[in-house]
């Protein structure tokens, strides 16, 4: 069942946004996506829970009633902006993720207008690979890199779309 694509609304990330996130949990085979729990996050501090990495680099996306339905990461590389990406579990596969993933590369070109757009996208994640080309990404390039457990191997995908309408920032 599609649901109504929400209104996107980016602010800042919090430390409850991160602790929320981190509870979620993904299905096999996403399950790869899950993140450590924060009190493991923060001991680094590591990704969202290092306060200065959240708030150059991440924005929550909320709903018009304020609930975190996602998490964006815009990690600046000369250039270019890479974007990490997560929709909350319970939204997956619900026909959000082309209309999430627009949004989220339009809030990229605001935040760096003359950046360069891209995300990169295990091989293997095909759900992911389609939201992303109907969302205006393309692939540039296709390599094998680490991961936390194995290597991998990935698509550099480029945005070539536009700025979507009804974002929020």
């Amino acid at each position: 069942m599609q649901r109504a694509i929400p209104e996107w609304r980016f602010v800042p990330m919090t430390e409850p946004h991160g602790r929320d996130i981190c509870t979620w949990r993904y299905p096999e085979p996403y399950a790869v996506f899950n993140w450590s729990p924060w009190d493991e996050l923060a001991e680094g501090p590591s990704e969202f829970a290092d306060p200065l990495l959240r708030e150059e680099q991440f924005e929550s996306v909320l709903d018009a009633g304020g609930a975190l339905l996602g998490f964006a990461q815009f990690f600046p590389i000369a250039g270019w902006t890479r974007l990490g990406l997560g929709l909350h579990p319970d939204l997956c596969g619900q026909g959000l993720g082309p209309s999430f993933t627009r949004a989220i590369a339009g809030r990229a070109m605001q935040r760096n207008p003359l950046n360069k757009i891209d995300l990169e996208v295990m091989t293997s994640n095909t759900r992911a690979i389609r939201t992303y080309l109907k969302a205006g990404f393309v692939i540039s390039d296709t390599y094998v890199r680490a991961t936390p457990t194995v290597p991998a191997e990935f698509h550099c995908m480029v945005y070539e779309g536009d700025s979507p309408p009804g974002m929020i920032y």
